[in-house]
């Protein structure tokens, strides 16, 4: 019946912001973006190595959701990289703040902790 996950969506605070977030620091690719006047929103879908992989939305007064801590609901998003250190050392010269290194404990793999504008938490999992 399912074949693969088809796309996040993503409601920020900030299109903008959000915008330069997924694009210039994580490295995502436009592949279209929408204003649709009768919702007064941004719709951006955006691509992952070429897969259509994040839908950005902007909605006016969206409210706020908690995600930490530990709150019901979708707990993160996680990327994978093949050398953990690398993509740290990436985000941080564009001005993202990492959590230290941790090793899960069922996998024996490393992975860390960052946050998108909106303080979503977002994770990179060394494969």
């Amino acid at each position: 019946m399912l074949q693969h996950i088809h796309h996040i969506a993503i409601i920020c605070s900030d299109y903008a912001k959000s915008k330069a977030f997924y694009t210039e620091v994580l490295g995502m690719q436009i592949l279209k973006e929408t204003y649709r006047e009768e919702r007064k929103s941004y719709k951006l879908d955006l691509a992952l190595n070429g897969n259509y992989c994040v839908e950005l939305f902007s909605f006016p007064d969206a409210p706020n959701r908690v995600s930490r801590p530990e709150a019901q609901g979708l707990r993160h998003l996680a990327f994978s990289v093949k050398d953990i250190e690398v993509a740290i050392k990436e985000l941080q010269s564009k001005g993202v703040t990492t959590e230290a290194i941790r090793i899960d404990e069922i996998t024996g793999k490393r992975f860390t902790f960052f946050e998108d504008p909106d303080q979503l938490p977002l994770e990179l999992y060394e494969v």
